[in-house]
């Protein structure tokens, strides 16, 4: 039986590094250079600094450094690199998450972290100079210091990602940037339902596009949930794992949408997991556009995001206010 398909408009263990972290070191897919450049850690006693950071994609070619085109992470570490006189191989900068292009970093938002050889008295001070200096569709919500041995990537317990679907004959036109729009009535049900055999431990092979930038990824990823939740016209998908594989999340939601039309039945999911090749999902599905995916949340075990002693409170931004004003009398 055919189907027609619908358009759309890590690397090797580090001996050096604790065995916790080892097993989440092959989840996004890395370049040999860039797995050097995060493992880097200072050579003199140092102060590690998690960011929170949120931005709208629509711009830029995703968070992994490069220039041209410029992307997230290339534009904060270089605020960075202007704010504290450091180079970049001394900053180590990390993020938890490489969302690919046109997407986005909203809810808790993206996790990063730099590192120092010195420490700062106040937060607020470098955080309103880094917001100052950055575009205004890239926001670090919040800075913090943490303990040396947190890692933005590989401390992470899960991530969770959403992505929306405007299910109506018309496109709001503003929410075009931040939703895929489907004109194709959606059966919720079946998409649900298939969803769930997305849930558990599973090789998703099949679900991963291959990069230039991968290093045999560890296919094995465990999804905790994956929830279609209707809200109207819009139609979202939230998904929890341990972590997603180059354009693992777009391919589900891809596949799904195929449920949703009616085009395929739900139990194409194990099928196709079963066979791990990317080539018989090209068979039922297209990768879904990057402008409804979404970074929602990264998560942490609470005692890793503890701060170490003699280091100042975490900065959220100042809240400006007038002082009172006096007026001569006439």
């Amino acid at each position: 039986m055919s189907y027609a398909v619908v358009g759309f408009s890590s690397p090797p263990p580090n001996p050096s590094l604790p065995s916790s972290i080892n097993s989440l070191q092959k989840q996004d897919g890395d370049t040999a250079e860039q797995i050097q450049l995060e493992d880097k850690h200072p050579t003199l006693p140092g102060y590690k600094w998690r960011l929170v950071i949120a931005y709208d994609g629509t711009k830029f070619s995703g968070w992994q450094y490069q220039q041209s085109p410029p992307t997230i992470q290339c534009i904060v570490e270089k605020t960075l690199t202007r704010i504290t006189k450091l180079e970049r191989e001394e900053l180590c900068f990390v993020g938890a998450s490489r969302t690919d292009t046109g997407v986005h970093a909203w809810g808790q938002f993206q996790v990063a972290h730099f590192v120092t050889p010195f420490n700062y008295h106040s937060l607020e001070s470098i955080h309103a100079a880094l917001n100052g200096l950055l575009p205004s569709d890239i926001r670090v919500r919040e800075i913090s210091s943490v303990l040396p041995e947190f890692h933005a990537r590989f401390s992470a317990e899960s991530k969770i990602y959403h992505y929306k679907i405007y299910n109506d004959t018309i496109m709001d036109p503003f929410q075009r940037l931040y939703a895929y729009h489907n004109a194709y009535r959606l059966n919720t049900v079946a998409m649900r339902e298939a969803a769930k055999y997305f849930i558990g431990k599973h090789d998703f092979s099949a679900f991963v596009n291959a990069s230039r930038n991968d290093i045999s990824p560890d296919p094995l990823k465990h999804i905790f949930r994956f929830d279609v939740i209707e809200m109207g016209v819009l139609l979202q998908l939230e998904v929890e794992g341990s972590g997603f594989l180059y354009r693992q999340v777009r391919n589900m939601v891809g596949l799904l949408l195929q449920v949703g039309r009616e085009a395929v039945p739900p139990d194409i999911v194990p099928h196709i997991l079963a066979t791990r090749d990317r080539k018989e999902l090209a068979k039922y599905a297209l990768c879904a556009p990057p402008h409804g995916l979404c970074l929602m949340s990264v998560k942490y075990n609470k005692d890793i995001l503890q701060p170490p002693p003699g280091c100042p409170a975490s900065s959220f931004g100042m809240h400006y206010c007038l002082s009172k004003c006096k007026l001569p009398f006439y």
